[in-house]
């Protein structure tokens, strides 16, 4: 991102942006940043938006084409198109010799680095991958917003929120809104703030359900499931998850004793680096005997489920009451 962020601070300008990756709220917040420092405030003759699959590659060229009215150039804004999983072969080849009086910015999730219109922005213009940030980025990220509130907030207690609420900057941002209105008139944030107005997020519930089960706590096991089921979650996708879960902790104990770091670990079992390192604790409550034998057990579950043996509610019940016993 600091090519990006000299670009935007030189006005510098390519002809081609594309920002990808799955972190959305960087993806918006560097979209709007863009789209600000190239246009003056007010200025919709210039520019353009187009969201969606199914759009006409030969209007954005025409419009590309067409001189700014006023300005040095014009700003066509393309988002979520689907040109870089199915190739434009049309405008990928325009992208090479387009006017410097026009600027593509195109917004993706998914991106084929094989494809045409990849090789093309990355040839003509800038290509900035915004993925999910690591914990240090976070937590960096979190006390700037809160600072800029006039609020404190402990890094043992932003740890807290990330653990509670999740990973993803969009969520986050809106936890701390509610955190911000919530502690009005406060100078701190505290862990108890995050427990009373913080939303947890199911898989985070999943992960601390999974943790009672470790611990033999079957009290607690049970009231999380109570809790899922009482904000509609269905019990197969309970039972989904924790056997997702599960599965999770027998490949993150694998690759540790392969000698893995917890980047490593991250990268390849495809999750959050925070995420891992929480796995590759809770990993040790388990053998990988128990593991399998718990994704064995959760197949048959969800086999008597579908063939009518018993309910979908107390199978998972008796699935966490079987694995939480003493």
């Amino acid at each position: 991102m600091k090519s990006l962020n000299e670009d935007i601070k030189t006005g510098q300008w390519k002809p081609v942006y594309l920002l990808c990756g799955e972190e959305a709220y960087l993806k918006k917040q560097y979209k709007d940043r863009i789209t600000k420092a190239i246009l003056p405030e007010g200025d919709t003759v210039n520019y353009a938006y187009y969201e969606g699959k199914g759009i006409n590659p030969g209007e954005l060229i025409d419009l590309a084409e067409t001189m700014p009215f006023f300005a040095e150039r014009r700003l066509i804004v393309v988002e979520n198109s689907g040109f870089f999983k199915n190739a434009s072969p049309e405008l990928a080849e325009y992208i090479k010799t387009m006017p410097e009086t026009a600027c593509f910015l195109f917004v993706e999730q998914e991106v084929d680095k094989r494809g045409k219109m990849y090789k093309a922005v990355k040839s003509k213009g800038r290509i900035t991958e915004m993925g999910r940030q690591d914990e240090k980025t976070l937590l960096y990220w979190l006390a700037s917003q809160v600072k800029r509130e006039g609020r404190q907030i402990k890094e043992s207690t932003a740890k807290y929120l990330l653990a509670k609420t999740g990973t993803d900057m969009e969520n986050l941002e809106k936890e701390l809104e509610k955190l911000f209105s919530y502690t009005m008139g406060q100078t701190e944030i505290t862990v108890e703030d995050v427990e009373e107005i913080c939303t947890s997020q199911v898989t985070n519930q999943i992960f601390v359900m999974v943790e009672a089960v470790a611990e033999k706590k079957q009290k607690k096991a049970l009231e999380l499931y109570y809790d899922l089921l009482s904000l509609k979650e269905p019990p197969m996708r309970i039972l989904y998850l924790l056997t997702r879960q599960f599965r999770l902790l027998l490949q993150v104990k694998d690759l540790l004793e392969k000698g893995q770091t917890k980047a490593q670990i991250a990268s390849t079992a495809g999750i959050h680096p925070f995420v891992a390192g929480k796995y590759m604790q809770q990993c040790k409550s388990f053998s990988k005997k128990e593991l399998r034998s718990i994704m064995e057990e959760a197949a048959e579950t969800e086999h008597m489920v579908k063939t009518g043996r018993l309910s979908d509610r107390m199978s998972v019940e008796l699935f966490i009451v079987k694995y939480s016993s003493v």
